[in-house]
């Protein structure tokens, strides 16, 4: 059988379409055909028990059969074969990269590499067994004192996945009677973890803090827990939040702020400690700090750090620590010789600084959207359209300029946009050549 550019087979999207057309034309088709009389349960459609029906699969299937007739090839999923930093190698050809969030360069880095061998060589490859009832490894908990002192707060806790640490923390600590507010551009595992504790939920319009007051002042006495969930960067868009207004509106109404700092430790702060240094703010200000591992920390996994009762609750409570595996030895080890490395080369942070407050003033110059950018790792090129932003992607991919493009749903359709990621590593020449190629398919 042969598959398309997206890696689906031709013969089910044919099939689909036909599916697609007979339902348009008011026919019975084949999505409703009833089982045999001697079936258990006869007249069960089959989109009920076939995978290959599931309205999911068959909305992936209809955008890559319109995709194939747009002449739109796959962006997504290349195979890189080296260590992607400001460069990578994709088929054997090197691109300038701007898809990774290699923030400070430390993926590859020779201690990095290091730590995880001599971690690999005394521990393993895997703890084996969840940490509550296996026990712990020196590493782990090494990494996680290390990370509450970043912070300045009493412990913290690792998970194996960043995604499942704010799934599992938000619907440990909050249910039914509580309520939460978060940032309309929040991640998905906030999304997620929201909706699985059942609290009642409440959309603030972005970096909107007079909302975020407005929407307290009405209905706060309606719950018991309050919580507000933003980021300390936002990995759409590249911009901060006001920490301290945010840290005075939750101290007002009596309520928890978390900070989902994913994406801004390691890159924001003059020494990298995130918005909390940026700002000039104590870390106990804030109830609990969330951050991942695979971006500025070259592992993988994700961590919430602030006082000693918050982190027994999940240690003993959080269904994604307690069910899970522990996090692997070598990532420890990596994450933590990546940190040590950022506490001791604090130039790496100003140079990332240096290099996106560059590409962002010469994207600007060039009459990009670079929407909310403020110059922290992240810069946005907002194209307006999900099919003109993946055919730019493609044809800057034929330059050697790999940027993935970010379509609907994901963003909106008229937020269509292609994300770049900066490194310290980065050069002003890969970015300017970068901009010059965005520049040209847009004009």
């Amino acid at each position: 059988m042969t598959k398309s550019g997206f890696g689906l087979v031709d013969k089910a999207r044919d099939e689909l379409v036909k599916r697609f057309l007979a339902r348009k034309g008011g026919e019975l088709g084949e999505e409703t055909t009833v089982a045999s009389s001697g079936d258990a349960w006869g007249g069960v459609p089959e989109v009920h028990y076939r995978f290959d029906r599931f309205p999911g699969y068959e909305k992936i299937l209809m955008q890559e059969s319109f995709a194939k007739r747009a002449g739109i090839t796959n962006p997504f999923f290349k195979t890189h074969e080296s260590v992607a930093d400001a460069n990578t190698v994709i088929d054997g050809r090197v691109f300038s990269n701007f898809s990774s969030y290699n923030y400070l360069g430390l993926v590859g880095h020779p201690r990095v590499n290091k730590a995880a061998k001599e971690a690999i060589d005394r521990y393993g490859t895997s703890c084996s067994a969840s940490r509550l009832v296996a026990g712990e490894r020196p590493v782990q908990r090494d990494l996680e004192r290390a990370l509450a002192d970043v912070y300045e707060v009493e412990d913290c806790i690792v998970f194996v996945s960043g995604h499942a640490t704010n799934v599992t923390t938000i619907s440990c600590l909050f249910g039914r009677k509580d309520l939460i507010l978060h940032d309309s551009l929040v991640h998905n595992s906030v999304m997620e973890g929201i909706k699985l504790s059942g609290a009642t939920r409440r959309v603030v319009p972005h970096n909107d803090t007079a909302a975020l007051e407005g929407i307290l002042n009405e209905i706060r006495g309606q719950f018991e827990r309050v919580l507000i969930v933003v980021e300390g960067l936002y990995s759409m868009d590249g911009d901060i939040p006001d920490l301290p207004r945010l840290i005075e509106i939750k101290k007002r109404h009596k309520a928890f702020l978390m900070v989902d700092e994913a994406h801004s430790l390691g890159v924001v702060g003059a020494t990298g400690r995130g918005v909390r240094e940026h700002y000039g703010v104590a870390g106990t200000a804030v109830d609990i700090w969330m951050g991942t591992l695979s971006k500025s920390f070259a592992g993988c996994g994700g961590f919430i750090a602030g006082e000693t009762a918050l982190i027994e609750q999940l240690k003993y409570g959080a269904a994604g620590f307690v069910y899970s595996v522990g996090l692997s030895p070598p990532l420890a080890a990596a994450s933590l010789e990546s940190l040590r490395i950022m506490l001791e080369e604090p130039q790496r942070v100003t140079r990332l600084k240096e290099r996106t407050s560059y590409f962002l003033d010469q994207a600007i110059k060039a009459g990009l959207n670079t929407g909310h950018a403020q110059g922290y790792a992240v810069v946005p090129a907002i194209i307006g359209s999900s099919i003109k932003a993946t055919r730019i992607s493609n044809k800057l991919f034929d330059m050697g300029i790999n940027v993935q493009p970010i379509i609907h749903p994901a963003v909106e359709e008229k937020a269509a946009r292609l994300r770049f990621f900066l490194s310290s590593t980065h050069t002003e020449k890969g970015i300017d050549t970068a901009i010059k190629a965005v520049a040209a398919q847009l004009g």
